[in-house]
């Protein structure tokens, strides 16, 4: 009876300390209205696994740090960003999109994110346009496809960390002569 008690506080102290991923949203932005530097404070995390590929003939540049497969006697060049990968905020082109990095060595090397009115606002990937099977997307200066499926990863966040993110203000009371 001691190591069933013992095995569930082990349990619930392990589980308090893992992290809570819940999926970045327009109304938790919107709850905290972050701006450009909180948001570079905030560790985002993909919520599925995404594989980015594009045709590895179409470029006479070398491939660097993609891998490359053949499939159906192509020569593939893949991009795979495993689900739960950390990420950062890169910048915000315009109002209610994200550019995300989840890989280092060049600012080039982001996703968009957005809300979908479908998804109930999470923050979605964005691509170019979402055809039949593709969706087109820009990464590390090229053009990439993602399958469909993958049209509902998102952005995911630790919730009790940002809840953390404090933001120093005051109000400057002004100066008299």
């Amino acid at each position: 009876m001691k190591k069933i008690y013992f095995l569930s506080f082990l349990f619930l102290a392990f589980s308090s300390c893992s992290p809570q991923y819940t999926y970045f949203s327009q109304s938790l932005y919107d709850q905290y209205r972050w701006n450009d530097e909180e948001l570079k404070q905030i560790q985002f995390y993909l919520s599925e696994d995404l594989v980015l590929h594009r045709d590895a003939a179409e470029s006479n540049s070398q491939i660097r740090e993609g891998s490359i497969r053949v499939i159906d006697g192509q020569k593939v060049e893949e991009v795979i960003i495993p689900r739960a990968t950390p990420g950062v905020f890169l910048f915000s082109p315009k109002a209610n999109r994200f550019a995300i990095s989840f890989e280092s060595g060049s600012d080039l090397r982001y996703l968009m994110f957005g809300p979908n009115p479908k998804a109930g606002d999470k923050y979605m990937l964005l691509a170019k346009d979402w055809a039949d099977y593709d969706g087109k997307v820009t990464y590390d200066g090229r053009e990439y496809y993602v399958d469909n499926q993958q049209a509902l990863t998102g952005l995911m966040v630790d919730l009790r960390k940002i809840q953390q993110v404090s933001v120093k203000s005051r109000v400057a009371g002004g100066r008299k002569l």
